[in-house]
């Protein structure tokens, strides 16, 4: 047994968790080439190596001649029957190779068959483990910024959090620990290459994954998020047991589980509203915080119509326009925002056969301007620009 090699090569697997017999195969890949660098081309030449012992031995089928014209290939007869005397002309003699024989390049190239091996097998393994992080959310710390990119130490290897990927406004330091979502893992020759992102919405949801247990198990659901990095973002909720309230598993006791992902998001604000089937009702409750008076959904054109109160314009539409171009991308629903007046004077109340009475429905409804949104337009209209996966 060569206990030598065995150990080497068990150090090998557990240092560096490149399995043993990858490890043979480059030694029979290194003792192959150092062969055809000593004796030339030839296809007559065996490594064999016994994965147990780790004994190897190097082999070269040669044929009895009664005189030799090509050494490598050939034997004559008299040194054949050394090794077997029941050789014949004709026959195929198995001739041992003393592999210490082999030339001092012919060494060194062995060599750097194997170290290449076990490079070659060192970033297969990392762009396995990486790979299979993709679409995943993992903890890192902020290494440094490169001027294109902040560079993320996530263990083994660096993560690439572009400037696109990247909460406008918000500030890593070096040092900084910081949950990143894995995007894309590139096989590169220097290593798997990680690209990060901090805006993407699956990041929204793989940390309220973390932090609900309802979630984890499928009882409730992340039915669509629609996002603004940094600012604010809606998401839609159902349960599978009727026993379970959604909102309220998402927000925790005293809202123990949404501040964690806020404070995860260093402040961004987050809408947790029930998702429905019934696609006005849905649009209705992915307009909160404001009151809706009727909902009129073309589900072929994906459109909507939404009648609001007058005092709930401006936060129906919300600051430049936000809420309503987030509710839009959480529905995928072009959505067409207009007040009571509004819809009073243009008959619109009328065509939708509603016998309204706008006395009732201001009792019911209380004043929701606020500072957050001033300056917003009388009316909005917000087309779903792009697509918002759960």
């Amino acid at each position: 047994m060569n206990t030598e090699l065995q150990d080497a090569l068990e150090q090998l697997e557990k240092e560096k968790g490149i399995p043993k017999q990858a490890l043979i195969e480059a030694i029979q890949v290194s003792l192959q080439t150092a062969c055809r660098n000593h004796f030339g081309p030839s296809d007559n030449i065996k490594v064999n190596v016994d994965p147990e012992t780790c004994q190897f031995s190097v082999i070269a089928d040669k044929t009895v001649v009664e005189k030799v014209s090509n050494p490598t290939t050939e034997i004559t007869l008299a040194d054949a029957r050394m090794m077997d005397p029941s050789s014949e002309l004709g026959n195929i003699v198995h001739v041992p190779i003393d592999s210490k024989s082999f030339g001092r390049i012919a060494t060194q190239n062995a060599k750097g068959v194997i170290v290449q091996k076990i490079r070659e097998e060192e970033r297969r393994m990392l762009y396995n483990e990486y790979y299979s992080l993709e679409k995943e959310v993992i903890t890192g710390t902020v290494d440094r910024d490169n001027g294109r990119s902040i560079i993320i130490n996530l263990g083994k290897v660096d993560g690439y959090l572009s400037e696109n990927e990247q909460i406008k406004g918000e500030k890593l330091e070096p040092n900084d620990r910081v949950k990143v979502y894995v995007v894309e893992v590139k096989d590169n020759p220097r290593g798997p290459r990680v690209m990060l992102s901090r805006t993407h919405p699956e990041l929204v949801k793989r940390l309220f994954e973390e932090e609900v247990s309802e979630i984890r198990d499928g009882i409730v659901e992340i039915k669509a998020i629609a996002r603004e990095a940094g600012s604010r973002t809606k998401m839609a909720v159902m349960s599978n047991d009727p026993d379970v309230d959604p909102v309220g598993a998402c927000v925790g006791l005293n809202g123990s589980r949404v501040n964690a992902v806020v404070d995860e998001l260093k402040g961004e604000k987050i809408d947790i509203i029930s998702y429905d089937e019934n696609p006005a009702y849905l649009i209705e409750n992915a307009l909160s915080p404001a009151k809706v008076i009727a909902v009129i959904a073309d589900q072929d054109n994906k459109d909507a119509m939404v009648i609001v109160p007058d005092s709930q314009l401006s936060l129906a539409i919300g600051k430049e326009g936000q809420n309503a171009r987030l509710a839009a991308k959480l529905t995928g629903y072009k959505i067409d925002i207009k007040s009571e007046a509004q819809a009073q004077e243009q008959g619109i109340f009328d065509e939708m056969g509603i016998d309204y009475n706008g006395d009732d429905a201001e009792d019911d409804t209380e004043d929701a301007s606020d500072e957050e949104y001033e300056d917003t337009e009388e009316n909005g209209s917000v087309e779903d620009t792009e697509d918002t996966e759960a």
